[in-house]
């Protein structure tokens, strides 16, 4: 049975940065009797407690961070740049226990965001990007999807155990 690797914030976690969750999701629910979700926030794998300081990347690109040239930085300027890593590093390391071949992660989000994500300026403003768990993920072969790609989700679900590796 194939694993998804899905972020505790929308299994109704409170993890998020604010002491949030997000949930319940029909799908999740589901994946979870079945015993497939392998669950995790990266933050606080990473050692960042919660509730914590809201933090982004500037130009939004996670894959920056893991290449050392970006910095994920708090609203007070305080780099929590190793604790992202880390919660990659813990991502990769399930991907690698559970053989986890796809990931449903939290949209927008500096660690888990798919597609897009905030600009590091702290105004809201959305860029093309992603988070760094979730470029960590898709370097390692991961194909990532957000609460948002619910029924791509399902799709690509069921395809990977239509055609296993």
């Amino acid at each position: 049975m194939q694993k998804i690797l899905v972020s505790r914030c929308l299994l109704g976690h409170p993890v998020r940065y604010d002491g949030g969750a997000h949930g319940p999701f029909t799908v999740l629910e589901r994946w979870r009797q079945e015993g497939r979700i392998v669950p995790l926030c990266p933050e606080v794998a990473g050692g960042l407690p919660t509730p914590r300081a809201p933090a982004e990347i500037a130009g939004g690109q996670g894959a920056q961070v893991l290449d050392g040239r970006l910095p994920v930085l708090t609203l007070d300027g305080e780099d929590v740049s190793a604790a992202f890593v880390e919660g990659a590093e813990q991502a990769l390391a399930l991907v690698a226990k559970y053989g986890i071949r796809m990931a449903l992660l939290k949209a927008r989000s500096p660690s888990c965001g798919n597609r897009e994500n905030y600009d590091g300026s702290f105004s809201g403003t959305r860029v093309a990007g992603e988070g760094v768990t979730a470029a960590a993920l898709r370097r390692a072969g991961v194909r990532v999807f957000s609460e948002e790609e619910l029924p791509a989700a399902e799709a690509a679900l069921r395809e990977l155990e239509e055609h296993p590796i």
